[in-house]
């Protein structure tokens, strides 16, 4: 039997061409695997027509759509995921799973390999490859680009030459990947990190200089996942999607940041992700309301240790599923109201409420009903900073204590 490989295929010129490109180098035949996961664009079917026209012998095509809302998406959500304190992960929570059904794919099909398009200096490629070690340690990973020597210029030779049912250009400016959590842009004129954006950049979102009119709504959360918008029950799916339109229309969730790559160099990328963005905001007000104090300072160290494991292509990692456990415990609580008020580029929390608040009013409140006994505030105080109190006086006792003058350590060093 003929050796078979897997191929994560999108439709476009390069996977169109990597098939054929494939199976001349290698001898294997090729199985296309496309997976939606609300990148947009052509119908599954007409990818899946594609791929078995430029030389694949099946197409597995999966919409994996409502399966990444709901175990990719929402888990980011949970752990308000911001690599860097900026970018929601929208290509990297989307790696595993592809990763997944590539596995299934193969799996099917009997393949030996599966095939994907990253380059030698992206984080993909890592993701990609230990997401489908992980799954299936015995599967080949190939990447046609860094190891077959694919480029885009002789990509386009090769489908002109074989007549593939592509289009071809060589001028195309951006690298773009997208889906339901957000788009990412790089290359061209944007490497020059100096260079602002210009508005073809932009799809998920309007120019939040010239905003329409602002739009109010309320989100509810049962346990850290939106389930209603303006009391509208709604899915993960549907949530994320009228986000998107909505935040999206007022110019929420544009990025640009120089990142630290996986691969060790800082690479600029722009991120659009309305959506994504509003609900994590929304998401962090409801948590500051029902989280109590240590845990939510906890929480914020374990979210952001989760967000680079997703980010580095540990989706799969024990230790992500170990973080991952601690995180749906702190959600226990985090139900209830938020209203967001989306206008130029900004979404704002104008209000929350909860029946699991920790948020007392009588506690809280400097008027009338006031039930906070003000006389345990001196005690408390007194053994609160009695540690340093203690370590001062010893400071004193050697000659070492704080200074008053401003220019103290200035003069010392000029002594």
């Amino acid at each position: 039997m003929t050796e078979r490989i897997v191929l994560a295929y999108s439709g476009g010129l390069d996977t169109s061409v990597a098939i054929g490109w494939i199976h001349d180098a290698t001898g294997a035949d090729v199985i296309a695997c496309a997976v939606d996961v609300g990148q947009g664009g052509e119908d599954l079917e007409v990818i899946r027509q594609r791929a078995l026209d430029c030389g694949a012998v099946e197409a597995y095509v999966a919409d994996a759509r409502d399966e990444f809302a709901s175990e990719y998406c929402m888990p980011a959500l949970k752990a308000n995921a911001l690599y860097m304190d900026a970018y929601p992960v929208v290509s990297a929570l989307s790696r595993p799973v592809i990763a997944k059904h590539l596995v299934k794919a193969a799996k099917k099909y009997g393949a030996s390999a599966v095939a994907h398009g990253c380059t030698g200096k992206g984080n993909d490629q890592v993701r990609f490859e230990v997401s489908i070690t992980s799954l299936a340690p015995g599967l080949q990973c190939i990447a046609p680009v860094r190891d077959l020597a694919l480029t885009r210029d002789k990509a386009i030779d090769y489908a002109e030459k074989h007549n593939l049912p592509i289009t071809t250009t060589k001028h195309n400016p951006f690298s773009i990947d997208q889906n339901v959590w957000g788009r990412a842009i790089e290359t061209g004129f944007l490497e020059d990190i100096w260079n602002e954006p210009t508005k073809d950049v932009y799809n998920y979102t309007d120019d939040p200089a010239f905003p329409p009119v602002a739009d109010e709504l309320v989100l509810t959360f049962d346990h850290g996942i939106p389930v209603a918008i303006d009391g509208r029950a709604v899915s993960p799916l549907e949530a994320i999607q009228e986000m998107n339109r909505r935040a999206g229309a007022q110019g929420i969730g544009r990025i640009d940041i120089v990142e630290d790559r996986l691969v060790g160099i800082k690479s600029r990328e722009i991120y659009e992700a309305p959506g994504a963005m509003a609900l994590i905001e929304a998401h962090r007000e409801l948590e500051r309301v029902t989280l109590e104090r240590e845990q939510g300072r906890f929480k914020r160290e374990v979210q952001d240790r989760w967000t680079d494991l997703v980010y580095d292509g540990q989706w799969f990692s024990p230790l992500k599923r170990s973080l991952e456990a601690f995180i749906e415990e702190t959600q226990r609580y985090v139900s209830g109201d938020v209203r967001l008020r989306l206008h130029g580029g900004r979404a704002t929390v104008t209000g929350r409420r909860s029946d699991a608040s920790l948020y007392d009013f009588n506690l809280a409140t400097y008027d009338e009903g006031d039930t906070f006994d003000q006389s345990h505030a001196k005690g408390f105080i007194e053994i609160y900073g009695l540690g340093s109190k203690q370590a001062t006086a010893r400071d004193e006792k050697f000659g070492h204590g704080p200074s008053l003058d401003p220019d103290a350590s200035n003069k010392g060093e000029n002594e």
